[in-house]
């Protein structure tokens, strides 16, 4: 489904992704663990096309997309849920929502927000507030909302665990897992690595911008290098 090749990202004269390649299947959860720094959240504003690449390959369901316009990716079925929510604070959470489906031109538009308040009753408890003024983990569900809103093919997922209390961190996770089971790939970015393998099919662990070690989550997770530098072993 997504392939990236041999690919190298800049910023300036900094190499931030130097020569990756991965896959991603359809129906899976993949991960990318790996420290701050390491060139995860580059690799998926790469492939969202809001970071330039210097060279290699981005193919998306065998259509190359790497350097296209961002909403021809989003058009072609790949939305991105940023780190920090980047919510439209000025904006009312139904706002928000229907922003999400900007490219749609179909007649469901209404139904898959009822589909997004049946997912998330808070936001249809906050829909007429100002999403400035919902709490850390309201405004992560209305960004998964918003990205859902569009319909995707795969969801690219950027530490949705940050600065969550933990019972609100086993929340967001078991609806990441809803929508994978309900048919959308994901790619997931997220520093708590024990609670992204505990989901995930198969990861990547990424350091300084290079493919360090793959596997299927139960092989990362019985890796020494990986429980000794991610796992707290």
């Amino acid at each position: 489904m997504l392939k990236i090749d041999q690919l190298y990202v800049s910023y300036g004269y900094i190499e931030a992704i130097k020569g990756i390649s991965l896959h991603v299947n359809p129906g899976e959860i993949v991960t990318l663990i790996g420290a701050n720094g390491a060139g995860k959240s580059t690799l998926l504003k790469s492939i969202s096309n809001l970071m330039p690449i210097k060279s290699g390959t981005i193919m998306f369901e065998d259509e190359d997309i790497s350097n296209v316009n961002p909403t021809k990716v989003v058009a072609l079925g790949v939305t991105h849920v940023p780190e920090g929510r980047r919510v439209f604070k000025d904006m009312n959470v139904e706002e928000n929502l229907l922003l999400g489906a900007f490219l749609r031109k179909d007649n469901e538009i209404y139904s898959d927000l009822e589909d997004v308040y049946e997912r998330f009753p808070i936001l249809y408890q906050r829909r007429q507030q100002h999403s400035a003024n919902l709490s850390g983990g309201e405004q992560q569900m209305l960004a998964i909302g918003r990205a859902l809103m569009a319909r995707p093919k795969m969801l690219l997922l950027d530490e949705p665990s940050m600065g969550l209390a933990p019972m609100l961190v086993r929340e967001i996770f078991e609806i990441i897992k809803q929508i994978n089971h309900e048919g959308t790939t994901v790619l997931l970015v997220e520093q708590n690595a024990k609670m992204a393998l505990s989901i995930a099919h198969r990861g990547y662990v990424i350091e300084t911008g290079k493919v360090m070690l793959s596997g299927t989550s139960t092989e990362l997770s019985k890796s020494e290098e990986v429980v000794k530098l991610y796992l707290g072993g």
